[in-house]
């Protein structure tokens, strides 16, 4: 479907995540707007999506096809603007031995290193005043100290060892911690800040449902048991890992998304408490500016884009 001059939305959003967990609740909500078309990046033939969405394929542990994906929605969307880019898809911490189209690990590659060449493949293509938001996690701050991510281990988050820090929860921790990092570098780049795109990372909370189709069978076990024994407990002390239902999650996503919820000046991180919405500091990692320099600058290494702080200069003709 291309947009044409007589029949073009009145916003247009570009989502992942959109066919499982809570995202399935933010685009049925979404798409309620007849003016708004949702353009979704899945894998598979067999997903399906409301009336007002469109699934262009989207492969995550191909930085190839997050590039095709990018170069396809230039083209569905012609002269036209991206109005909300939904960056909501994510997987479980996989095992040392999964790897990703491109030799990293999988986690690393799918939640953070794939929707960080998205975001900037796409903001060159986002309307002045546009919003980005990517989905972090309070897990980027976790509980107990042992999943904690002790520095920036960038290079072993991407190449993973059996006994290292980018495999399983802690590769989960690493990858969310990474997704908030990125998240609060893009809100410097005076390119952004110059066209008023707001960036936005939120915390969905600990959201019955979530873990996605592609999660495996032992990884739903071991995470549904954290969720419903674990964390109920720890929720009494840190009431951020409090459960929410897929339906709340995804409902706040669509608020923040269309702007509904506002945060506070100057702040990036909104955090579901209890299903409320609240504006906590991130982790002191997470602020850290040097280290945000340097995840953005080897990422983009990784992904083949110039380490360059600049956005909204990239353009899809550029990329390789």
């Amino acid at each position: 479907m291309l947009f044409n001059h007589l029949e073009q939305p009145k916003k247009i959003v570009v989502m992942t995540g959109a066919t499982s967990g809570f995202g399935t609740h933010t685009l049925r909500l979404l798409v309620d707007d007849p003016d708004t078309t949702v353009l979704v990046g899945a894998r598979g033939k067999d997903r399906s999506v409301p009336a007002g969405a469109e699934i262009l394929p989207l492969d995550l542990e191909s930085l190839a096809s997050v590039r095709a994906f990018a170069q396809e929605v230039k083209k569905r969307i012609r002269e036209r603007r991206i109005d909300i880019c939904l960056l909501n898809a994510g997987v479980h911490g996989s095992s040392a031995d999964q790897f990703s189209e491109d030799g990293y690990g999988r986690t690393f590659a799918v939640n953070h290193l794939a929707h960080y060449l998205l975001a900037r493949l796409l903001l060159p293509l986002m309307a002045d005043r546009g919003r980005l938001v990517i989905t972090s996690s309070n897990m980027h701050n976790p509980p107990f100290k042992s999943m904690a991510p002790k520095g920036l281990e960038i290079q072993e988050w991407a190449h993973p060892t059996p006994d290292g820090s980018g495999v399983g929860t802690k590769g989960y921790c690493a990858s969310k911690l990474c997704n908030l990092m990125t998240a609060l570098t893009l809100s410097r780049r005076p390119e952004v800040k110059s066209r008023n795109i707001d960036i936005i990372a939120f915390n969905p909370g600990l959201t019955g449902g979530a873990g996605g189709n592609d999660a495996g069978v032992l990884q739903k076990v071991a995470v549904r048991s954290l969720m419903y024994t674990i964390f109920p407990l720890i929720g009494l002390f840190r009431p951020e890992f409090n459960m929410n239902t897929a339906e709340h999650s995804g409902r706040m996503l669509a608020r923040v998304a269309l702007g509904s919820i506002s945060l506070p000046e100057n702040s990036v991180y909104v955090s579901l408490v209890k299903g409320v919405p609240t504006f906590p500091a991130p982790s002191e990692l997470a602020q850290d500016v040097a280290a945000q320099e340097r995840l953005w600058s080897e990422s983009a290494e990784m992904v083949g884009l110039a380490r360059s702080s600049t956005v909204a200069k990239e353009n899809l003709e550029d990329t390789r």
